[in-house]
């Protein structure tokens, strides 16, 4: 005897595509404890995974545009160090020409 969801016989992971042939009257009273299957928490996560993957380019150009502003950022540190270093040397420049 072949049973659903066993290997002679894989349940299909979408409810649509099952055979009706897979269907079977269940051994189990109506009244039992044991939960009907549901598939709802299956096509949540589908849903769940296919708005991921749209929000993907979403997620890309903010992580690029982010490190463009720390690129800038870190370029215009630079600067200012370079500046910094350049102002200290014309200083140091002056001091000696007036101490001369």
């Amino acid at each position: 005897m072949s049973l659903p969801g066993t290997i002679d016989l894989p349940l299909a992971h979408d409810p649509t595509k099952q055979e009706p042939t897979m269907h079977h009257a269940s051994p189990e009273p109506s009244g039992s404890a044991l939960p009907a299957r549901t598939t709802s928490g299956a096509i949540t996560s589908r849903q769940n995974r296919n708005l991921e993957m749209q929000l993907i380019p979403e997620v890309l150009a903010r992580a690029h545009m982010h490190d463009g502003r720390a690129l800038r950022l870190a370029a215009a540190r630079r600067v200012q160090r370079r500046a910094e270093r350049a102002s200290l040397r014309a200083r140091r420049a002056l001091a000696m020409a007036v101490m001369h």
